[in-house]
């Protein structure tokens, strides 16, 4: 059964810059890893401080393995430390969805 994980961000409003730009670091790592990436969204009007990310993955299993791969990727690592320097991210949660209808 596939999965999507929708991770919902709960980001500093005044470093959406920095968010941009780890998110856009993604782009090239979580595929590396074995993500399938959707994308990520950024607040344009209305709530200025929510983030989100949608990751699809062939099953649990897969997304499992993908975590590890990620956990020892260099590239992934760094952006999770430029992450944790900067603290533009206050707060994430994460929900596994299934499709419904493709």
């Amino acid at each position: 059964m596939a999965i999507t994980v929708f991770i919902r961000y709960q980001i500093d409003p005044f470093k959406r810059d920095r968010f941009e730009a780890y998110s856009k670091r993604w782009l090239t790592i979580i595929p590396a890893c074995g993500g399938d990436l959707v994308g990520y969204w950024m607040p344009h009007e209305g709530t200025n401080n929510i983030a989100s990310a949608l990751i699809s993955f062939e099953n649990l299993a897969a997304y499992e393995s993908y975590r590890a791969r990620l956990r020892g990727n260099a590239e992934g690592a760094a952006n999770f430390a430029f992450a944790e320097e900067h603290k533009f991210i206050l707060a994430e949660e994460r929900t596994f969805l299934r499709p419904v209808t493709i």
